[in-house]
């Protein structure tokens, strides 16, 4: 059957059913047509150039990140046969630099009873002996989801392209009475503490999200413990939960397992409801196998989110080689279905990024990691050039359309400031963007830039700040508006947003922005607030594409000090 009269009969299945219809909730939208319609021809227009992503086909979730006798392993939730949900694999590729990839045979499938309907995602932990060892969620012929556990078949074998499933001891955690069997996935990293490895599920019930607690002294026999780690009324399942130590100061990353007074933790869930990755920061009560978030993090969708865009099913891993905890995040499409299937393509990863807790010890910080910058080519300068209102300055002397762009910017009196309106909610950054926009004019702000911009601005994709002040603050907000991004109709073009927590005694924000074709990866202000967008422009492509510094406030803005690179493809990719 042709493509065109596949897509003329789509089916739409949302997947929510309970499993007492035969179906295991989770929230993918199912298209069996789809499924096993491998590409004949992918197209290129908008694929990514410096981004991860697998030649064709769809994937989601990073699964298991784990650095390995000088190997990074990446292993992510890859359809092989089409380009939308379904077929799961653990797809795997290896790195030395986590952008140069080289693809293997996928590492897990579905072969056993305990996932012969699904092998979703799960973590990588380092056993005593140096023994790495992964625990993913199955989904059994009783569509229950039951953890089970694989090991390398070879530890000799320098990529650990074969792994074992025991059949005889999987799955090695059930779910048991009151636990909800279609809402039980996506085991963590394990810790080791007092003599017992634990490691935390994902789960709901009813409207509450679960973080349920296990323990084990093999690793293989889990007990379920009394309570859960953590809770929360009225946030729905807790998909891909992640539960890490960060210092109290300084960048460097932590195991998994380091607990004392000189750290905080951090607890990470993926609503989905909401489809976005929310964390709180907080303590680990060891004692009482608890974790409380700090009065200043809030459960839910009120609380702080790693990413203000599209980012999701997000998972860090500990990176002893250079003390530092990576976090990776899922990037889905926002073009149609049937768009995905045409380009033979849909879903990419965004750039490793360091965490580290800010030194207010309230949020994380974020930023990509150091090996991207082997990647930059071209360079070009912009020192203080002044922007009026109205302007909008061009980087010229770089490919626009693939590029790595870091500003600071100089405001030279707050004086002018747009009052905050008490009607406006400091909850709802997006509601915020989406009333100002990046035309409406006002005091200070909006400024930033213009990336994937036409030469007559018919689409761009602006990253900005504007600034408020309350009674008692400036109130800075960051924005990447997707509205004008394309001309293309059916797509979804959200002006996503963040409020940034800092200080302007100095009058300066930094902003960087990595555009790779469809994609805009955001940091304002160092790391403290990041927004990812995907955007498909039809005419800001490739050469035709532009970058603009900009400022439609009244009042002036500086670019204190720009610097733009080109940026190269990498030498292998997967």
């Amino acid at each position: 059957m042709a493509v065109s009269e596949l897509l003329s009969l789509t089916l739409f299945i949302t997947f929510l059913c309970a499993v007492n219809n035969g179906r295991v909730e989770a929230t993918h939208e199912i298209y069996p047509q789809f499924q096993s319609l491998s590409a004949v021809s992918v197209h290129q227009l908008h694929r990514t150039a410096f981004h991860f992503q697998p030649p064709k086909n769809w994937i989601n979730d990073p699964n298991a990140p784990m650095y390995y006798n000088g190997i990074y392993h990446f292993f992510y939730q890859y359809n092989p046969k089409g380009a939308v949900w379904g077929n799961i694999v653990w797809a795997h590729s290896v790195s030395k630099d986590m952008i140069n990839w080289k693809a293997l045979e996928p590492a897990i499938y579905p072969s056993h009873r305990f996932d012969r309907k699904g092998a979703w995602s799960g973590s990588a932990t380092i056993l005593p002996g140096n023994k790495p060892i992964i625990l993913y969620t199955g989904v059994d012929p009783s569509d229950r989801q039951v953890q089970n556990y694989a090991v390398p078949a070879n530890l000799s074998d320098p990529y650990l392209r074969k792994w074992i499933k025991p059949a005889g001891l999987n799955p090695v955690v059930d779910p048991e009475a009151g636990v909800n069997a279609s809402a039980f996935r996506d085991p963590t990293t394990a810790w080791w503490l007092s003599g017992h490895w634990r490691m935390v599920v994902g789960s709901k019930r009813n409207h509450r999200g679960m973080a349920y607690l296990y323990r084990s002294r093999d690793f293989i026999h889990w007990i379920k413990a009394k309570h859960p780690l953590h809770s929360a009324p009225h946030t729905g399942m807790w998909e891909c939960p992640d539960f890490y130590p960060v210092l109290l100061s300084g960048k460097q990353g932590l195991d998994t397992s380091v607990v004392g007074k000189q750290v905080k933790h951090v607890l990470k869930v993926s609503l989905d409801v909401t489809r976005y990755d929310y964390y709180t920061v907080g303590t680990y009560l060891t004692n009482e196998d608890r974790y409380v978030p700090d009065n200043t993090s809030v459960d839910g969708w009120a609380g702080i989110r790693y990413d203000y865009g599209n980012f999701y099913a997000s998972k860090t891993f500990f990176d002893p080689a250079k003390n530092r905890r990576i976090l990776w995040g899922w990037v889905n499409e926002s073009d149609t279905t049937s768009d995905d299937v045409r380009k033979g393509w849909a879903g990419i990863q965004a750039i490793p990024r360091i965490v580290w807790l800010d030194p207010s010890q309230r949020q994380l910080m974020q930023w990509p990691i150091q090996e991207l910058e082997t990647l930059r080519g071209t360079n070009v300068k912009m020192n203080h050039q002044m922007l009026k209102t109205g302007d909008h300055i061009e980087v010229k002397g770089i490919s626009a359309a693939q590029a790595d762009v870091d500003v600071t910017f100089y405001i030279p009196s707050l004086d002018k400031v747009e009052a905050f309106n008490l009607g406006w909610s400091l909850t709802d950054a997006q509601l915020l963007c989406a009333k100002k926009g990046s035309k409406v004019q006002g005091g200070i702000g909006p400024f930033g830039l213009l990336a994937l911009a036409s030469e007559n601005l018919e689409e761009y994709t602006p990253v900005f700040f504007r600034i408020f002040k309350s009674s008692q603050k400036h109130i800075v907000l960051l924005c990447s508006d997707a509205r004008s991004s394309s001309l293309k109709d059916g797509l979804y073009k959200p002006s996503f947003a963040g409020f940034v927590d800092v200080d302007l005694t100095d009058k300066k924000l930094s902003l960087r922005s990595l555009i790779d074709h469809s994609i805009v990866e955001s940091f304002g202000a160092g790391g403290k607030t990041c927004i990812t967008s995907r955007v498909y422009p039809t005419l800001a492509v490739l050469e035709n594409a532009h970058l603009y510094a900009f400022n439609n406030g009244t009042e002036t803005i500086i670019v204190e000090n720009l610097n733009a690179w080109s940026m190269k493809k990498p030498l292998r990719m997967n």
